[in-house]
């Protein structure tokens, strides 16, 4: 009896947004159904694929010094093929193949469906580039290949349409394409009988998820009649597209999580508007006193830009003025880097880094005080809790989340990976809630106790 090929085995890195994440397990899906296998030891595989992030500056070198280090198996072992994927494949693919030979494979965030058919022409000795954009493709019928969890990414769009002037997104990923909300209800069913107990909701812009005359409110609501227990989020919002209705849909529907991710980017109107965020701070501050007055207890998160061409220190003083103002439970500040094709390019880039440097401190120095003070309010309350797992710090704590995405560390007790718990706050810091399980619960998911809006 002939003895069956053994599977060639694919080793996947990922780096970037939870986009990323997702799109790495769409591959793994792609190639799982082709009769690949997949290890987690590097130095086992046959083909080593890279998942990259094009945002900024620092994730492509960080992604170059990667695949030097990639390209010492081909030392011991000639027939590896080494692959570039994502969202630096169309910026680099010239460079990373032709030039400097880095690679055997590039594929854009769009061709993945074609990898099975590319590797096996890398083994043949042609070259394997796909990279071409899609108005259409959005991998609905593809079963991602994940690790059993608790918590999962589901992509439901691919692509943005806002064309922000600093953002490569429109180039690197393409057009606005949203899947059917029945394949997504149908993913989130399986995922449900597999024991996943919370899902993410992701897009680019998830707020402007369209099918036929369906939009994100009416998706966030099948999403979350599928299961009372199951804990459903999404990310990330665009300020323009929060409607009224999707506020409602947060507000009234119980197991839709009370977190919304909401970047600002700037406090400065002239700075948004060479921008093209499409909105003031005026009209932002107004949404967020609808939504805070809508869903009490709400927490949220935005990003900001530091160093954008042309800011000045009055810009930057807005910018800490609004963070003052808003009072956001966490924030995600980055040093503007210029990314080819994006208008923002054309702007130049006159903010000295080391500038730059000094506000992203100032920044994160302010956000860091508004934490500690919005944490500090749960000491003394008791909050639930789904378990994530053992705490990286101790492997005699658990750590978890509230549904207002608060980290909780707390000793074992007698709760496990997916439980819902009870945990009394007994201190924090800027990042962390730390306490004590004082109760588990066996089914579904109360209303949690929230802080101040």
């Amino acid at each position: 009896m002939p003895v069956p090929p053994i599977p060639r085995r694919v080793y996947i890195e990922t780096y970037g947004c939870q986009m990323n994440v997702a799109d790495s397990e769409v591959v793994g899906g792609i190639l799982y159904r082709e009769g690949f296998g997949f290890t987690d030891d590097i130095s086992k595989a046959d083909i080593i694929l890279v998942n990259t992030c094009a945002i900024r500056e620092n994730a492509e070198q960080r992604i170059r010094g990667r695949l030097g280090y990639f390209r010492t198996f081909k030392r011991t072992n000639p027939d590896v093929i080494i692959g570039i994927l994502g969202c630096m494949a169309e910026r680099l693919r010239s460079r990373f193949i032709e030039q400097e030979k880095m690679v055997d494979l590039v594929v854009g965030p769009d061709e993945y469906r074609k990898l099975p058919l590319l590797v096996d022409a890398v083994a043949g000795g042609e070259r394997g580039i796909a990279v071409r954009l899609s108005r259409v493709e959005n991998y609905d019928d593809i079963v991602p290949l994940r690790t059993d969890g608790i918590s999962a990414w589901v992509s439901v769009m691919r692509g943005c349409d806002k064309f922000c002037t600093f953002c490569v997104v429109p180039f690197t990923r393409g057009r606005e394409r949203s899947r059917t909300l029945n394949s997504i209800v149908g993913e989130v069913i399986a995922l449900v009988q597999q024991g996943y107990k919370e899902v993410t909701l992701l897009g680019q812009n998830v707020n402007s998820y369209r099918d036929g005359a369906s939009e994100f409110a009416d998706l966030l609501c099948a999403v979350a009649a599928v299961d009372p227990s199951l804990r459903v989020r999404f990310t990330t919002s665009h300020p323009k597209d929060m409607s009224e209705r999707l506020i409602e849909a947060i507000a009234t529907t119980p197991n839709v999580c009370k977190h919304i991710h909401l970047p600002v980017q700037s406090g400065s109107d002239r700075i948004l508007s060479l921008m093209n965020r499409s909105y003031t701070v005026a009209e932002y501050c107004a949404l967020v006193d609808r939504i805070r007055r809508a869903i009490p207890g709400v927490s949220l998160s935005t990003d900001i830009i530091s160093g954008f061409p042309t800011e000045s220190s009055a810009d930057h003083a807005m910018t800490l003025g609004l963070m003052n103002e808003m009072q956001y439970d966490g924030a995600f500040t980055f040093k503007y880097s210029p990314r080819e094709n994006t208008r923002a390019w054309e702007m130049g880039d006159d903010v000295p880094e080391e500038l730059k440097g000094e506000r992203v401190s100032e920044i994160t120095g302010l956000q860091h005080t508004i934490s500690l003070a919005r944490n500090g309010v749960h000491v003394g309350s008791t909050v639930t809790v789904l378990i994530d797992g053992p705490s990286k710090k101790s492997p005699e704590a658990y750590t978890g989340r509230t549904d207002t995405n608060k980290n909780v560390v707390f000793p074992r007790a007698g709760g496990r990976p997916g439980d819902y718990v009870r945990v009394a706050v007994e201190r924090t810091t800027s990042a962390t809630l730390l306490g004590a399980e004082v109760e588990r619960l066996s089914a579904g998911r109360p209303a949690d106790e929230r802080g101040p809006a």
